[in-house]
């Protein structure tokens, strides 16, 4: 059983499906988080940094690893500078702390594959000790003068990764391939995203040269290529056998009668196989009580409830509240309205 202290990324750490035997909410101090979880028995620790106080201060996260099993413990990073820093970075490292990261996807990974010191060997500066003072500079916070900050545009290579997400249908044309194209189309506002089409070619027909559509074998060298620039890869899965390496998937229903009796004609069992997987119902019109009326008869637990949409605006509230969700972000903006004259289904668009 596993333990979550969150502060800051505590709504993307509350989708983290893994087995909790305890969770904190807020900004401790050390010696408070020491005392709690001394003699606590648990499996891995979650921790968002963030829910340190002072945590800035690498000397607290020292005074953290001599209180804890830090081996047990994953830590979740901030984006600040001073905690992506190479100076920073460096000294966990030397303290004996492996198991670090800024992508929530990878958290899941770590659980049950630990990072050794060869894994992160490449974030120590030999020249640089524990308790090497990290100099104020103005009002900003701490760093070293000398360090190269990591920011959302320089990433260190291996450090933040890329987050893969799949979806699948379980009724028949659940409309994956359109809500992966409108959540890329929304979330690249903000982040670099990929979106994989596994043994169909359906995403040609959407003019959009990061929608590729390719086949089963070509899946893991893509999605684990080291050197590729994307924040996030969105895979269509269809039928394709690489489901099973993938650590999160979104499994699509289509909530109609006919629908839902052909699936489980289909596949018995399949209502016992997605009990604790993330469920969307698509293009549903089921209201709240309906939802709970649904998770009560399937005994599942709905992930997001997705209305019919029309892909042809640019922006959905409610893509934006399903990103947001899925820890990517995510803020609505309303979006301009087209001048009269526009094609109502903008087949030609100017260049």
């Amino acid at each position: 059983m596993n333990v979550i202290v969150a502060n800051k990324y505590v709504a993307m750490l509350s989708n983290l499906n893994i087995d909790l035997i305890k969770s904190m909410t807020g900004e401790f101090e050390v010696d408070d988080l020491i005392n709690t979880f001394d003699n606590f028995f648990f499996n891995k620790m979650i921790l968002d940094i963030t829910a340190v106080k002072g945590y800035q201060d690498i000397d607290t996260i020292q005074k953290l690893s001599f209180g804890l099993d830090m081996n047990k413990v994953i830590l979740l990073l901030d984006d600040s500078p001073v905690v992506n820093s190479p100076n920073y970075l460096s000294q966990l490292v030397s303290m004996g702390i492996y198991n670090f990261t800024r992508n929530i996807d990878t958290i899941t990974y770590l659980i049950d594959n630990p990072n050794t010191y060869k894994d992160v060997a490449q974030f120590q500066q030999l020249s640089v000790g524990v308790g090497s003072r990290i100099e104020p500079v103005g009002d900003g916070p701490t760093h070293n003068k000398s360090d190269k900050f990591i920011n959302d545009d320089v990433v260190m290579q291996g450090f933040r990764g890329t987050r893969v997400i799949g979806f699948k249908n379980l009724t028949d044309h659940a409309g994956a391939t359109t809500l992966i194209y409108m959540i890329k189309k929304q979330a690249e506002l903000k982040l670099k995203v990929l979106a994989l089409e596994v043994d169909k070619n359906d995403f040609v027909f959407f003019n959009d040269g990061d929608l590729r559509t390719v086949s089963t074998p070509e899946v893991p060298s893509i999605v684990k290529n080291p050197n590729n620039n994307y924040d996030v890869i969105l895979v269509d899965l269809n039928n394709s056998p690489e489901e099973k390496n993938f650590t999160e998937v979104l499994y699509l229903i289509e909530p109609s009668t006919i629908k839902l009796n052909k699936m489980i004609r289909r596949d018995r069992n399949i209502l016992d196989k997605i009990q604790n997987k993330r469920v969307i119902l698509n293009q549903s019109l089921l209201n709240e009580t309906d939802v709970k009326d649904f998770e009560y008869e399937a005994k599942c637990k709905v992930f997001f409830n997705m209305p019919p949409l029309d892909d042809k605006k640019d922006k959905h509230k409610v893509i934006d509240e399903l990103i947001s969700k899925l820890g990517l972000g995510g803020s609505y903006v309303q979006p301009k309205k087209t001048p009269k004259g526009g094609g109502l289904f903008q087949i030609v668009k100017d260049e």
